[in-house]
């Protein structure tokens, strides 16, 4: 959450700042319940002392009944604070352009052409991978991600579906190989980075996934929460990762102190039924390496770089064609500051996809779930600076190197950096 008393001393700032994100918040209402709940504070307290000093039977035992009302009075008035206090999202940075949605988003910058394939008899070599020699079967062109996949008997959303509805998916064979080839590559590039390796919970309580700031503002409709028990399965492993420190000063040597973890995620995909829906892109379901950061304030602008270039080394590896997104006000969600997207090239779609995300959310999070350092400088308890970036959503990458590394004859190579993996498998086929 932000500071109030930043939001009183910077109202219009604030209010400019939660309108180029697009949401609604009443900041007059919120101020007027801040000054309403200091007063009674004020007067609570005020009434404790005077009950303290009197002899006055009669006098304190008014005293007493009047500071039991003041005090449902506060707490009725502290509800709807909150209410309206957690509604304040995250601040845009200072360098984040004001837009209203994802079609103001910037490109930063291109890496690797996009994937030209040449499957005439002719055809040598194309941008990314090697081609084979041989003659194209008849009529084959290139294909999306499902084509090959149910073709190689890879991904089985038919059967999915008989067993879990729409818009879940097997992975099968050199799929689920190449699944966890991805997760011990996340893993031996980021360990070597000092990332500490974790499989976290994939359920959380109430009160930690409304902590991390994903709820509000039509964030509760992408989440699977169960009411009789008050959990939420994470629609990704920050929302676990985060409140694992709640309620903690961290030691200001640890810092930065940088999790990978590896696990399922869920999400209900509201609104987006009729897009997006074919294959293995947009499901209720995934997997996914995801970095999760906690740092100094000081130092969190210079680690979201980080991240995004931990992002862009694996994509390299890959040797997949990628641009680099950078988030407009309106499209950066509720506990981001700053944000950008990576979105590799996806030949079967003829367009760039996203595939990983990393924020800053500075002490939005920190606040919300009370996790500060000591500053040696200060000796004061300041909050940290909380990041998160992925490293592989399995689904969205499994597609992209199907996409890209096809085959005139119908067979998909394995990128080179994932065969040491795959016991020095160098292509599918069937």
């Amino acid at each position: 959450m932000i500071d109030i008393k930043f939001i009183r001393q910077n109202k219009e700032k604030v209010e400019r700042a939660i309108k180029n994100k697009g949401i609604k918040v009443d900041v007059d209402r919120l101020l007027k319940k801040d000054e309403e709940r200091r007063e009674l504070l004020t007067e609570i307290e005020q009434k404790r002392s005077e009950q303290k000093k009197t002899a006055d039977r009669e006098k304190a035992k008014r005293l007493k009944n009047e500071i039991s009302v003041s005090k449902k009075l506060l707490s009725e008035t502290e509800t709807e604070f909150n209410a309206l206090l957690s509604n304040v999202p995250n601040l845009p940075a200072e360098d984040v352009k004001v837009g209203k949605d994802e079609s103001e988003n910037e490109i930063i910058k291109t890496v690797g052409e996009k994937t030209k394939f040449d499957f005439s008899a002719k055809g040598r070599r194309r941008s990314i991978a090697l081609a084979t020699e041989r003659e194209p079967a008849s009529g084959w062109k290139p294909q999306d991600h499902l084509a090959i996949g149910e073709r190689l008997d890879l991904i089985d959303v038919k059967r999915a579906a008989k067993t879990s509805g729409a818009r879940f998916g097997y992975l099968k064979n050199e799929a689920v190989l190449i699944q966890f080839a991805l997760v011990r590559l996340a893993l031996d590039i980021l360990t070597k980075e000092k990332f500490k390796p974790m499989i976290p919970p994939v359920i959380v309580t109430g009160d930690s996934m409304k902590a991390m700031g994903y709820l509000e503002h039509g964030g509760e409709e992408e989440t699977y929460h169960f009411e009789k028990d008050d959990i939420y399965f994470v629609g990704t492993s920050e929302q676990s990762i985060g409140p694992m420190h709640q309620n903690e000063i961290l030691n200001a040597k640890d810092l930065p102190l940088r999790y990978v973890s590896y696990s399922t995620c869920f999400r209900r995909e509201a609104g987006s039924y009729g897009k997006d829906v074919k294959g293995i892109l947009r499901v209720h379901q995934f997997d996914k390496v995801e970095m999760f950061c906690f740092t100094k304030p000081e130092d969190s602008d210079q680690e979201h770089q980080y991240l995004l270039s931990l992002e862009e080394k694996l994509m390299q590896l890959l040797e997949i064609p990628y641009q680099v997104v950078k988030m407009c006000t309106g499209d950066l969600g509720n506990p981001a500051a700053r944000k950008f997207d990576i979105e590799a090239w996806m030949p079967g779609q003829n367009q760039y996809r996203e595939t990983h995300s990393t924020s800053n959310c500075t002490d939005f999070q920190a606040r919300r779930l009370n996790i500060k350092y000591r500053n040696e400088k200060t000796g004061q308890n300041e909050f940290v600076h909380t990041l998160n970036g992925t490293a592989f959503a399995m689904g969205r990458t499994i597609i992209a190197i199907l996409e890209n590394y096809q085959q005139k004859d119908g067979s998909i190579k394995i990128p080179s950096v994932l065969e040491p993996y795959l016991g020095g498998a160098k292509e599918i086929r069937r």
